[in-house]
């Protein structure tokens, strides 16, 4: 399809405002360099791009409607409307606010496993690599690492993890096992739902403890269409981040049963985890809460429909990874300067991140809200352009 008519001229005049707002906003931007018009499309992140200055405009407008409320360390105020909030929303009984998803996943294993010294957790889960051993090195507790170099394990791996730690000469038994889906180092790929309710089943039957690392379950639930109360019902706790995709500056959620969370708050304190004021986060939280999952949704379908469009182009391609969620692999022909392709997406209000692999041959494109910012004809014009202005050979 040839970009002709208004599309090109929404493009041209989107350029032209574009340039006025950056030299007007320059002033402004001197701490924060990468910030963009609102009009941009910005294929980077979860959610929408946030500063200091949008966050506290959304923490103003919550004030003026809802008002804020003190917490006590965390306890009470608007910190307890985000609980009950988002214990509702995920079919559980109660939830706990955290300063951090680290915090959450340590203490559901922690509690979860009791007197049991193992728990089991993906080699490529963000807690095994990413948080310093804290579950060994303050809890006590041993990570059984499975699924070496892959996204998600199956039932059948799990069960003979569990069958050798309880066939030793010193029994060590399994009190938890912890799935993270979507997976970050894995590009966001997901353990498919099915998988997921085989090896909870298991681990019911098996009393050991299941938690899921959701911090980006609304994420893994606009890609599969599956409601995050469905996954949440799966698991005895669920944790889910607050800044990744819904506005906060830090902050995670943890949810499962009254019982459960009963007190949770001690051992929150206990590791330096109860903050003052945090009714901050938890505010701008309730602020991105409202209508995300819809907008989010939206994104998706419009999404693929631009790659449906884009595919059909010469020397581009975007295809969905295996058991993917928002991340999508864009592919450039070797006639593509990628670095000038970038430049061209961005004279357009479009952000990607820079190529990489093989020749750079390779942008990952992810999947947020920003993608309702523009519509998908003008979106689809910009790949196009960008994809002439960077072939090195054009194409016979």
């Amino acid at each position: 399809m040839i970009c002709t008519g208004n599309s090109l001229r929404r493009s041209t005049l989107m350029q032209t405002t574009n340039r006025h707002a950056t030299q007007s906003l320059r002033s402004d931007t001197t701490l924060i360099p990468d910030i963009a018009p609102s009009n941009t499309v910005s294929f980077r992140g979860d959610g929408e791009p946030k500063t200091p200055s949008t966050m506290l405009q959304s923490l103003a407008e919550f004030d003026q409607k809802f008002t804020l409320k003190e917490d006590a360390y965390s306890l009470g105020g608007t910190v307890e409307q985000l609980e009950k909030k988002c214990a509702e929303m995920l079919g559980k009984e109660a939830a706990v606010f955290m300063p951090t998803g680290t915090l959450a996943n340590h203490l559901a294993i922690r509690k979860l496993c009791g007197v049991k010294p193992r728990a089991i957790v993906q080699e490529q889960s963000h807690l095994y690599n990413d948080s310093g051993d804290c579950v060994t090195r303050l809890s006590n507790i041993n990570l059984i690492p499975l699924a070496k170099g892959g996204p998600y394990f199956t039932l059948e791996t799990l069960k003979a993890a569990v069958e050798q730690a309880e066939s030793g000469r010193v029994i060590n038994p399994v009190g938890a096992v912890m799935v993270e889906s979507p997976v970050r180092r894995q590009l966001g790929k997901i353990m498919p739902f099915d998988e997921m309710k085989a090896v909870t089943d298991y681990c019911r039957v098996k009393q050991i403890g299941s938690h899921l690392d959701g911090a980006r379950l609304y994420i893994m639930s606009g890609a599969t269409g599956i409601p995050p109360a469905d996954y949440a019902a799966l698991f005895d706790t669920v944790y889910v981040s607050l800044y990744k995709y819904f506005g906060a500056p830090f902050g995670a959620i943890l949810v499962g049963t009254a019982e459960f969370m009963d007190g949770l708050y001690h051992d929150r304190r206990m590791f330096g985890g109860g903050l003052a004021s945090a009714n901050f986060a938890a505010a701008l939280a309730l602020q991105g809460i409202d209508g995300f999952e819809e907008r989010f949704n939206r994104a998706m379908t419009r999404a693929r429909t631009l790659f449906d469009k884009i595919n059909a182009l010469e020397s581009i391609s975007v295809e969905p990874f295996e058991h993917g969620s928002n991340i999508f692999p864009l592919k450039l022909e070797s006639d593509i300067d990628g670095t000038r392709f970038v430049e061209v997406l961005k004279e357009h209000s479009v952000s990607v991140s820079p190529p990489e692999g093989d020749h750079a041959r390779r942008i990952m494109l992810t999947v947020n809200p920003t993608l309702l910012r523009q519509d998908i004809q003008d979106l689809f014009c910009a790949f196009e352009r960008a994809i002439k202005e960077s072939q090195q050979c054009p194409l016979v």
